[in-house]
């Protein structure tokens, strides 16, 4: 079978290697992968400015896949299945794991980042990580992985009606955190330094409030909010500027969600901090639920996932084609497809 490895950074290797047996370890499943979505990782990770990263790496974590044979004991998914597959688990069970958060485990594994991914024509997975719908299209369930980030996000800013969500930075992230939002009824303002993408962003969300980062921030916002500023801020930018900024933006007794990271310390005004009481959150990968609360809205047309892919490339041109993704200024999401 065919693999594609990152060999190091900007170089790419195509392998054809022995297809996994059928002879599967205990509790797993051998997926067939049909399609690939391309994520921030893969593309920092290509210019080698990726954390937690070593190379040679099998890139690919959001994933469309059919199951093509189990384990004896596997009951919860069977030959035929079409599912999404939750990229993080955790060899060791250590603290977080024990108090719920299998999201940040001490730990903790994803695919195509700590372990070889989706990059390959068939991979064995534990079946307990793999989330069953044969009703979705294989675009709708490679997408599924990037809105369960903004899903988890959301939980963690603990966002209700009363809100006013400021959501900043709208790639697939802060397009997938901005429909979660509106979900739990709260008023949501967009932000971004791209006008283009800020307009796509209302196509897409029907958002009805966005702003240039690049104006007078502090003061569109009070302008827009009769003096208020926004209760709940989550920056998906992974730019440390940006999330510096976010201090300023918060009303007093706000929350502020981190989904980006960026390579570097954060630094804000402790008095300032002090002065307005502010919550500060970082979010981390999803939680197995979301998957499935997922799966549930898009089957009943609550939640949009393929309006979000905007490029699409073959398994076998990733060598030639993946580097060009950078020059595509209308780029949201691009889907590699076997």
């Amino acid at each position: 079978m065919k693999i594609i490895r990152l060999k190091e950074p900007g170089i790419w290797e195509q392998l054809n290697i022995e297809k996994p047996t059928n002879k599967l370890s205990s509790g797993n499943a051998l997926l067939k992968v049909n399609k690939i979505g391309v994520c921030g990782t893969d593309l920092h990770a290509f210019k080698g400015q990726q954390p937690f990263f070593s190379y040679p790496r099998i890139l690919g974590h959001e994933l469309a896949v059919e199951v093509v044979a189990v384990a004896n004991d596997v009951t919860n998914v069977a030959v035929g299945d079409k599912c999404s597959v939750e990229p993080y688990y955790n060899d060791i069970v250590g603290q977080a794991v024990k108090r719920g958060k299998t999201n940040c485990g001490e730990h903790l594994q994803v695919l195509g980042v700590h372990v070889d991914g989706g990059m390959q024509e068939y991979f064995e997975y534990p079946a307990k990580f793999l989330h069953v719908t044969n009703s979705l299209t294989d675009d709708q369930l490679a997408m599924i992985e990037p809105l369960a980030i903004g899903c988890h996000a959301v939980d963690r800013a603990n966002i209700n009606e009363k809100d006013i969500v400021l959501v900043i930075g709208v790639g697939p992230i802060g397009l997938g955190t901005i429909q979660f939002a509106q979900l739990k009824g709260a008023r949501v303002i967009a932000m971004d330094i791209d006008n283009a993408k800020l307009k796509r962003c209302q196509e897409i969300t029907k958002v009805k409030d966005t702003i240039n980062a690049l104006g007078n921030v502090e003061e569109e916002l009070t302008t827009l909010l009769n003096g208020d500023l926004p209760t709940v801020i989550l920056d998906a930018t992974g730019n440390s500027t940006s999330m510096m900024n976010t201090f300023k933006y918060a009303a007093a007794g706000g929350t502020i969600v981190f989904i980006g990271l960026f390579m570097g310390d954060v630094v804000f005004h402790d008095p300032s901090f002090h002065k307005k009481e502010l919550t500060l959150k970082s979010s981390r990968a999803a939680m197995g639920e979301d998957f499935a609360r997922i799966i549930r809205l898009i089957e009943s047309g609550k939640i949009d996932a393929t309006s979000f892919i905007t490029h699409r490339m073959s398994f076998n041109d990733v060598p030639t084609e993946f580097e060009k993704l950078y020059t595509h200024k209308d780029l949201i999401k691009a889907i590699i497809e076997f």
